[in-house]
């Protein structure tokens, strides 16, 4: 899916909330980028807790997932074991399948319940939902400087409406499910670099995950960056595994300069 021609979507502002920065540290930080990561071509973005904080949808959505308890307790069952599994040409059908083994249904209501509860029943919540600070800028500045921009995430990007403001800036928009495979097989990483006509070599992607992200971008051949908080990047020996770290934009615009 691509990004303005595939979503007829209507774009909103940023919440005057969204922490502001000198636009001078944005400029800086692309030069630096550039001259950091002299053969990036393209800049690649994880969307759920790379783009907004995780636990601002966790806390919005316990009573509904407490009043879907057994949906979820299977489905994230069988989401591990999607994680492991080889790309497919149909992953709806198989995941469906493994589901409805699990909740003793037909495959075609696991795959209804997955839509109405998983996709569609998750939409409202993230009308309400705030993207880090200054997210919607750096897409537009590295639009601005040339760079390629995507976003490759394990659910359906469309879920989240207009995505803070950041479509009109993507060049290419994925879901892993539509690929055929989850994050970390390397797998969609490649689909992603031949979608976007580069080497591997020449993204950077940026992530949340150390063990989807980092390491699925990694093993493809990607640059990575990871944005966790300050106290996993100071005790997590795993944050090293990614070549860039930072506990939020304000702190990676500043550890770039």
């Amino acid at each position: 899916m691509t990004a303005l021609q595939d979503l007829n979507i209507r774009y909103k502002n940023n919440s005057p909330e969204v922490i502001l920065i000198n636009p001078l540290f944005l400029r800086n930080f692309v030069l630096k980028l550039t001259n950091m990561l002299p053969d990036i071509k393209a800049v690649a973005f994880d969307i759920d807790g790379t783009l907004y904080p995780s636990f601002s949808l966790y806390w919005r959505i316990i009573p509904y997932v407490i009043r879907h308890f057994r949906f979820y307790f299977y489905y994230n069952k069988i989401r591990r074991v999607m994680h492991r599994t080889a790309p497919l040409p149909d992953f709806y059908e198989y995941q469906a399948r493994l589901l409805a083994e699990e909740l003793g249904c037909s495959s075609l209501r696991a795959r209804a319940m997955i839509k109405r509860i998983a996709y569609d029943g998750l939409r409202p919540y993230f009308e309400k939902i705030k993207p880090f600070g200054y997210v919607a800028e750096t897409f537009k500045t590295l639009h601005e400087k040339g760079f390629k921009i995507a976003l490759l995430s394990d659910f359906p990007p469309s879920q989240k409406g207009d995505i803070w403001g950041v479509i009109p800036y993507c060049d290419l928009i994925l879901g892993t499910e539509e690929i055929g495979a989850l994050k970390p097989s390397k797998y969609p990483f490649g689909i992603m670099a031949m979608a976007l006509e580069l080497e591997p070599s020449q993204i950077l992607y940026v992530g949340n995950s150390i063990k989807f992200d980092v390491r699925g971008a990694n093993n493809a051949g990607m640059k990575t960056a990871i944005i966790a908080s300050k106290l996993k990047r100071i005790f997590s020996k795993k944050i090293k595994e990614a070549d860039i770290s930072f506990s939020n934009y304000r702190q990676f615009l500043n550890n770039v300069l």
